[in-house]
């Protein structure tokens, strides 16, 4: 007999009450925070001014650094500070062919990614969450006080595994999610709000680690992404990686320490922005041993290092225009996102292959986050003058494996999501009573070929002859392009279901046993808080039930239940003279649930009392 709170859908409880939620950039070599402000959106700056938090964190013995307070930790304890996590996010151990050129250490014993630091073994997760944790702290002291909830960009071509990792980061950074949202549509809505525009666009999103391009129609609001293509491990870092290689080959360096990798990898960075306004570039690098570097890098020289990653990006362009069954001649602008595209030869490459000058007047490193905190903003429940409607899709297909080691499709990439689809399978032996669902992702038609996300095992299904059964499989994506899937057979309604989590994912009881650390470091006034609502709740569940008790208790219900309600209310009472929260918690739901059939007969005692004495014809339905 919970008491529930009735407010306006997707308005705030407190018609009056403004909320304020965030949208977070979660990028590989950077990350941004942006709220909405005064009805615009607006990136939030720490206390230097600075708007780019590098994505970097490091662990030392006693203390955690993030962002620009890790920096300097790159080139003295490289083995302690970890660049680009979101490259491991979703994935495990075997999937990360470059792990020897890494500095971390890695842990021996699982296939599970856990980087050996300072302060123990560290999952990407757990990495992921420390960034969010910085850029929540940073917004909270920007506006004086807490978050309602988040919106989070992925890259449109992260799958179940990274999406779902990405949620679990933010749950442990204390974050509400509202919504996660791909980058490209981000930006679209950042872009197409602020200048008005509508058509068809191309999203070219180039950031540090990861590559994506989506095709979106924009009209009246409406944000329908038509199709979506990419690149996982490709972005600005690798052509960071292709200079540090011709610094190497130049200067014949065979070996370096992790430290000088690092040194020679910021010192190609800064050569490959230098190079985006100048027509050359020097610089002089310093190694561990005393030894000195001096190099220079003209843009002929680099765009040929690099003309091969720029192809790259063309082959999914390519691929999503012949998905979304459309012409160069039919794109109305490319929008150019992230850092990288300041790369010259790439705006000419891609301006090229368009013949259309390029949409870049918004800041590429911002236009991501200023699209979620718009976002952010609608879906916290704050009005806007431009509402509008997210139409993503899917970015690989989803289905199970059938006989014969065969994958059959049931949602087909590129649909647009949320979304649900059934179909109807049927058993292959006589006498059948189980059947094993295998839910796989991606466009290959072997099982060997595409991801296993999930198996699970739909029982009890009546012995009939083979292809008797008929057994409904339906798949749910929701507006964060995660995953459920359900069987039933259709003659007894038998049905199963799960919420697909990869298992090389963090367990539930790995996430509690974190979150459970972090709230043993929480400030005191949130223990008070959360012990104060606890307490509310169940002083209001027990005064419910007793006047329930009172007028009806005889009348409804046996001796024994009322005795058994009754000592419920009493270890509750007990719960609520001790100062624990979640004691508390549990003997309100253990009351709440044993009072559920109560409930349910005093709702057909209302309804026969209404209705006792009226005729059928004098009924209002």
């Amino acid at each position: 007999m919970a008491l529930l709170q009735i407010a306006e859908p997707g308005q705030s409880t407190l018609p009056h009450e403004h909320k304020t939620a965030v949208g977070i950039d979660l990028g590989t070599t950077n990350s941004l925070v942006a709220t909405v402000q005064s009805g615009l959106p607006t990136i939030i700056k720490d206390a230097n001014g600075k708007s780019l938090i590098p994505s970097i964190v490091y662990y030392g013995q006693n203390n955690i650094k993030v962002g620009h307070d890790a920096l300097s930790y790159l080139s003295t304890d490289a083995k302690n500070t970890i660049v680009s996590v979101k490259r491991f996010m979703g994935h495990t151990k075997s999937d990360i062919q470059y792990r020897e050129s890494l500095p971390y250490a890695f842990d021996d014993h699982s296939d599970d990614i856990q980087i050996k630091t300072e302060q123990g073994l560290k999952h990407p997760i757990e990495i992921s969450s420390d960034i969010l944790k910085k850029l929540k702290d940073l917004a909270e002291v920007s506006l004086c006080g807490e978050i309602t909830g988040a919106v989070i960009t992925v890259p449109a071509y992260f799958d179940d595994a990274q999406r779902q990792a990405t949620k679990d980061a933010a749950k442990l950074a204390g974050l509400n999610v509202l919504r996660l949202i791909n980058e490209p549509t981000a930006a679209a809505v950042a872009y197409g709000l602020d200048q008005k525009k509508e058509g068809t666009f191309v999203i070219y999103d180039l950031g540090g680690g990861t590559f994506d391009v989506s095709i979106l129609k924009l009209h009246k609001g409406i944000f329908e992404v038509l199709a979506t293509n990419g690149h996982p491990r490709l972005g600005g870092d690798d052509f960071d990686q292709a200079i540090v290689e011709l610094i190497k080959h130049d200067n014949q360096i065979a070996h370096l320490s992790h430290e000088d990798k690092r040194a020679l990898i910021t010192h190609a960075k800064c050569l490959k922005e230098k190079l985006t306004n100048d027509a050359s570039a020097k610089t002089v690098i310093k190694l561990a041993g005393g030894q000195e570097i001096s190099f220079s890098l003209d843009r002929d020289t680099f765009f040929k290092l690099t003309h091969d990653l720029v192809q790259k990006t063309i082959q999914p362009i390519r691929r999503a225009l012949n998905d979304a069954q459309l012409s160069i001649d039919s794109i109305d602008g490319i929008v150019m996102v992230g850092g990288a595209t300041r790369m010259m030869h790439i705006q000419s490459e891609i301006k090229n292959f368009f013949k259309k000058d390029l949409l870049n007047d918004l800041n590429p490193d911002e236009v991501v986050a200023l699209g979620a905190a718009r976002q952010a903003h609608t879906l916290a429940g704050n009005k806007s003058d431009q509402d509008l409607l997210l139409l993503d899709v899917t970015p690989l297909s989803l289905g199970v494996e059938t006989m014969g080691g065969l994958v059959e499709k049931i949602i087909h990439r590129n649909s647009t999501i949320p979304i649900a689809k059934a179909q109807e399978f049927t058993t292959y032996k006589d006498g059948q009573t189980a059947m094993s669902i295998h839910v796989l992702q991606g466009e290959r038609e072997r099982v060997s070929d595409c991801r296993s996300l999930a198996n699970f095992t739909l029982t009890d299904i009546p012995p009939m002859v083979a292809g008797a059964a008929k057994i409904r499989v339906t798949f749910q994506i929701d507006a964060d392009g995660l995953l459920s899937v359900a069987a039933k057979e259709l003659s007894t309604n038998k049905e199963t279901s799960i919420t697909v989590k990869p298992s090389y994912g963090l367990s539930e009881d790995q996430i509690s046993n974190m979150l459970k650390q972090s709230f043993e470091k929480a400030d005191e006034d949130k223990k008070i808080r959360a012990l104060s609502e606890a307490k509310i709740e169940g002083e209001q569940i027990i005064i419910a039930v007793r006047n329930a008790l009172d007028k009806n208790g005889n009348k409804l219900l046996t001796q024994e239940e009322i005795t058994a309600i009754q000592s419920a209310i009493q270890r509750l009472l007990s719960a609520l003279s001790s100062d624990n929260s979640d004691l508390i918690t549990e003997h309100t739901k253990d009351l709440n649930t044993l009072t559920e059939s109560f409930a349910a007969r005093l709702m057909d005692e209302s309804v026969s009392h209404a209705l006792r004495g009226k005729s059928i014809d004098k009924v209002n339905f």
